[in-house]
C-alpha cells in the first residue's frame, strides 16, 4: 500500500551514525513490526506513536487493518532509546499519504510524548555534528534540544514542540524558522574557596600552580583537617577557559552520557566520586559500553579524595588515562575508545587514622595497616603522578589572620602566560598518537621532548646524576623534565635552568 524512506540517527559508545527510517506499509491483519535490532525503548514506540498520531489529528496505524514494517538500517547496529520517535511517526504517515515532503537532506530526532508533544533526548550534538559533515541540510529536534544542536554552524537546525508542527512545516501551511547559531557564553568555575580563602599551605598552592599550567596531575598527602578539599575545589579557579571546540567536545560527552543539566557545559569540569565508586562508574562499562566518570571529566578535573580508600581495581584503572589521555573498554558487543585527557588530583591521608607523624596527635594504626594502606597505591601509579606535595597542619593564630597571600585571579594570570607560551611551542605538532592536540607539557610524547625542550649539557649532567641517586624510573624522568619545562614556562625562562629542575625533582615522592 505504501513505502517510504528518511533519516534519523543516534549515538553509540560515543560515536554518531546516521540512521535509515524505512517504513513498509500492506494489507492485511493489524501488526506494527520494528526490525533492525532495536532495544526495548525502540519496541515500545509502538504504542507511544501510534497514539501520538491519533492525538495529532491523524489517523492511527491501529486504526487500520494494516501490517506496518519498519525497519532501521545498518541493521547490525543496536538501537537505542525514544530518539526514533519522531521519524517512525513521519515516515508511516508519508507511507499511507497522509502528508507528501521531500525526505532527502532532513534528519529527524525526538521523542514523542503520547499527545504529540516532543520530548528531550540525549546525544543531540554529535549527531548533529555528523549530520552535517554527511550533507545534510535540516535537523528536525525537540525544541529543548535547540540550543545545544545550533551550536554546529552550516546546517539549519529547527527546534519542533509537537509532531503536528512538523507535519504542517513539511507541508508548508506553516514556515518554521531556523534557529540562530548558539552563541556561548562562558561561566567562570564557582566554587566557595579561592586560593586566598585558604591559610598557610604555601607549598600545595604550588604545586597546584604549577600543575594547573603544565595540566600535571598531583596528589596531596597530609591529616585531615588541612585544607586538601579546599584546595582541590580552589584549583579550577587557576584553569583557563575552554576553547568553542573544547565546548563542543565536553558538551557532546555530557549529552551523549545523560548528564547534561544545562544547556551547555561551558565551566571546567570538576568530577569528583565518592571513594565507594564502583569500577564501570569510574572508567565507563555495561553491556554497551557507556562513559564513566573519567570520560565526564575530560578537559577538566578528577578529583579523588581518600586516594587509597577506593578499591584496588579502580585506582590501576587511572594508569591508561594517565599515560595516554583516553580509556579503552572491551566488552563483547565492541570495544569503545573514552577521551580521559583531565588532570588528576588526588587528596589521601598518611595513615588509615590520617595522624601518623602528626605532632601533638597519636596514630592508632598497626604498622601492617599503615603498610597495607599505602599499598594500595601501586608504583605504576605514583610514577604517572607528576607531582607530590605535602599538606600539613595549619598553626591555629594563622587561621585568624586577614589574608590568605596571592588571590585565584594573580595565580590564574602566571598559569594562562605558561599556557601560551606552551600553545606556541606546540604548533608545529598536530597532535598526540591518539589524534588529540598537543596544549600542554603534560602531553607531549616523550620522544619529543629533546627536540622542544632541550637540555644544556650542565643541566643534563645535573639531572642525570640526581635521577640515578633517586633511582627514578624511566617514566618518572620524562615526568620531572616535563615538570621543569613547566616551571621555566612560568618563570618566563627560554631555557631549563638548574633550579627549574631542583624544585621538580622537589615533587616526586621518596620512594619513586
Amino acid at each position: 500500500m505504501g513505502f517510504s524512506k528518511l533519516h534519523s540517527a543516534q549515538v553509540s559508545i560515543l560515536q554518531p551514525h546516521i540512521i535509515d527510517v524505512e517504513v513498509d506499509i500492506s494489507n492485511g491483519l493489524h501488526c506494527f513490526t520494528i526490525v533492525g535490532l532495536p532495544d526495548k525503548a525502540v519496541e515500545e514506540s509502538r504504542d507511544r506513536v501510534s497514539a501520538a498520531i491519533k492525538n495529532s489529528g491523524f489517523t492511527s496505524p491501529k486504526q487500520k487493518n494494516q501490517k506496518v514494517t519498519i525497519s532501521l538500517a545498518p541493521a547490525d547496529l543496536k538501537k537505542e532509546g525514544p530518539i526514533f520517535d519522531l521519524p517512525f511517526a513521519l515516515a508511516y504517515l508519508l507511507a499511507s499519504g497522509e502528508i507528501s515532503f521531500n525526505p532527502e537532506k532532513k534528519i529527524f530526532i525526538g521523542e514523542l510524548s503520547l499527545d504529540g508533544e516532543l520530548r528531550a533526548v540525549h546525544g543531540i550534538l554529535p549527531v548533529v555534528e555528523e549530520a552535517r559533515r554527511k550533507g545534510f541540510e535540516e535537523v528536525f529536534v525537540p525544541y529543548k534540544n535547540r540550543e545545544e544542536a545550533a551550536l554546529i554552524s552550516g546546517i539549519n537546525i529547527f527546534g519542533v514542540k509537537k509532531l503536528s508542527d512538523v507535519v504542517e512545516h513539511l507541508n508548508k501551511k506553516i514556515i518554521l524558522t531556523a534557529e540562530l547559531e548558539t552563541k556561548i557564553i562562558y561561566e567562570e568555575y564557582k566554587s566557595e574557596y579561592g586560593f586566598e580563602d585558604i591559610r598557610g599551605q604555601n607549598g600545595a598552592k604550588r604545586g597546584l600552580e604549577i600543575a594547573a599550567a603544565g595540566g600535571h596531575s598531583l596528589a596531596m598527602c597530609g591529616p585531615p583537617g588541612t585544607g586538601k578539599t579546599m584546595l582541590a575545589k580552589a584549583f579550577c579557579h587557576l584553569l583557563p577557559q575552554m576553547s568553542f571546540q573544547e565546548v563542543l567536545e565536553v558538551t557532546a560527552i555530557h549529552s551523549v552520557a545523560g548528564a547534561l543539566h544545562d544547556t551547555l557545559v561551558t565551566r571546567i569540569p570538576f568530577r569528583a566520586p565518592h571513594h565507594t565508586a564502583s569500577y564501570s562508574s569510574l572508567v565507563g562499562g555495561g553491556a554497551i559500553p557507556k562513559p564513566g566518570e573519567a570520560t565526564l571529566a575530560h578537559r577538566g578535573v578528577l578529583f579523588l579524595d581518600e586516594f587509597p580508600e577506593f578499591e584496588r581495581r579502580v585506582i590501576d584503572s587511572l594508569r591508561q588515562p594517565l599515560e595516554e589521555k583516553v580509556i579503552t573498554v572491551s566488552r563483547a558487543k565492541g570495544t569503545a575508545h573514552f577521551p580521559a585527557d583531565f588532570i588528576l588530583i588526588a587528596a589521601m591521608n598518611p595513615c588509615p587514622c590520617g595522624y601518623a607523624g602528626v605532632m601533638g596527635k597519636e596514630c592508632v594504626c598497626s604498622p601492617l595497616n599503615i603498610i597495607n594502606y599505602k599499598r594500595k597505591i601501586s608504583g605504576p601509579i605514583i610514577d604517572r603522578i607528576d607531582l607530590w606535595v605535602s599538606v600539613e597542619k595549619v598553626e591555629h593564630k594563622s587561621l585568624s589572620e586577614e589574608g590568605g597571600g596571592e588571590s585565584s585571579r594573580e595565580i590564574k594570570k602566571r598559569v594562562e602566560g605558561a599556557r601560551e607560551l606552551q600553545k606556541k611551542r606546540f604548533e608545529k605538532f598536530s597532535s598526540t598518537p591518539h589524534g588529540q592536540k598537543i596544549k600542554t607539557n603534560a602531553q607531549l610524547p616523550n620522544k619529543k621532548l629533546m627536540e622542544v625542550s632541550p637540555l644544556s649539557k650542565e643541566v643534563r649532567d645535573f639531572f642525570n646524576s640526581s635521577a640515578e641517586k633517586l633511582d627514578m624510573s624511566a617514566r618518572a624522568y620524562h615526568r620531572v623534565w616535563k615538570v621543569a619545562q613547566t616551571i621555566a614556562d612560568l618563570d618566563k625562562s627560554a631555557t631549563i635552568e638548574t633550579k627549574h629542575l631542583l624544585e621538580a625533582l622537589q615533587y616526586r615522592p621518596k620512594n619513586g
